[in-house]
């Protein structure tokens, strides 16, 4: 049954809307400092998980795709999240990572070579300011670790995004098997560094179970299922300027959940935010001729040349998610 494009959008934000809890989940409820060990209790169950409701595996090229993009978007992303978040104050991890939709424009014109319009870019820049008034006013001094960490994060998802829209999926196989795909290889590439790096897992209580359950369920398994699946149904665009709703998210936990307050400067920042992630869904449409209409349909991914010469301004790539 078709979604329509504002209930696909909706479905597709509620991943980076369950992603702002991540870091009150992380503080509140997981063993300190262990960004490894808590990646790896994020990815490798719900990769698992996903493997057995889609009983299939890669074929050909698509095992040592699934490596890198699982590497890109699980096994080096989410240990360098966890770490930013661990050591970054009042949400300085979320702002940084607001710079995503612009990595993801500079790499889709690297990689993709396609050109963005200036509303893109400025988009993008009122997003991350939006974003930066919100969280920056909570924050301490900062770690030059933790920034880092969340300067290289934000990279690596950025760069998994593009790939996985440039690469697709393969025929018949759909963005569950896809995602499952890539968290299992995440997880598995994060285990032997949890090991050597921070020896046996720590000792977990009921709220840790807790935290690490709903972390690998609800924040990883489901929101992850419905990134990937609107990746293969947006546009490039489309989906990163989503991203800034997990800083929001994060912002209105610690006000309802941790008793955080909320100045003027960071209401009118949340705004700014929200509404460039709105205008980042307003993009110039394009009809798809009738050879993208059939690969749409069948879940093709490989790129035509009406695809290769997309508008100028369209973040839009191949028709794969």
């Amino acid at each position: 049954m078709a979604t329509s494009r504002p209930a696909l959008i909706t479905l597709t934000a509620l991943a980076p809307v369950s992603w702002g809890t991540t870091y009150a989940v992380t503080t509140e409820f997981l063993p300190a400092d262990r960004p490894l060990f808590t990646g790896l209790m994020r990815a490798l169950p719900a990769g698992l998980l996903l493997l057995a409701l889609a009983r299939v595996l890669p074929r050909g090229a698509w095992w040592w795709k699934s490596v890198v993009l699982g590497a890109l978007n699980i096994g080096a992303f989410f240990p360098l999240l966890f770490l930013s978040a661990y050591r970054l104050p009042g949400g300085m991890a979320a702002v940084v990572g607001s710079v995503g939709p612009l990595f993801v424009v500079g790499l889709s014109a690297l990689l993709l070579g396609q050109r963005p319009s200036t509303r893109t870019l400025l988009t993008g820049i009122a997003a991350a300011f939006g974003v930066s008034l919100v969280v920056l006013q909570a924050a301490g001094a900062l770690d030059a670790l933790g920034v880092l960490a969340a300067l290289a994060s934000t990279a690596s998802m950025s760069t998994g995004t593009v790939l996985t829209k440039r690469w697709g999926r393969p025929e018949g196989v759909g963005p569950l098997a896809l995602t499952g795909w890539q968290l299992t290889a995440g997880g598995l590439l994060i285990a032997p560094l949890a090991v050597l790096v921070e020896g046996a897992p720590p000792a977990l209580d009921g709220r840790a179970l807790g935290g690490y359950l709903y972390l690998a369920v609800a924040n990883t398994a489901i929101a992850y299922w419905l990134w990937f699946r609107g990746i293969g149904r947006l546009t490039a665009t489309q989906v990163t300027f989503l991203g800034p709703l997990s800083p929001l998210t994060a912002a209105v936990v610690g006000w309802a959940a941790l008793g955080q307050a909320l100045t003027p400067v960071q209401l009118a920042g949340m705004a700014l935010a929200f509404g460039a992630t709105v205008a980042g869904q307003i993009g110039p449409g394009r009809k798809p001729s009738g050879s993208e209409a059939v690969r749409g349909a069948s879940g093709g991914r490989v790129l035509g040349m009406s695809e290769r010469k997309a508008p100028r301004d369209s973040m839009d790539v191949a028709p794969r998610r």
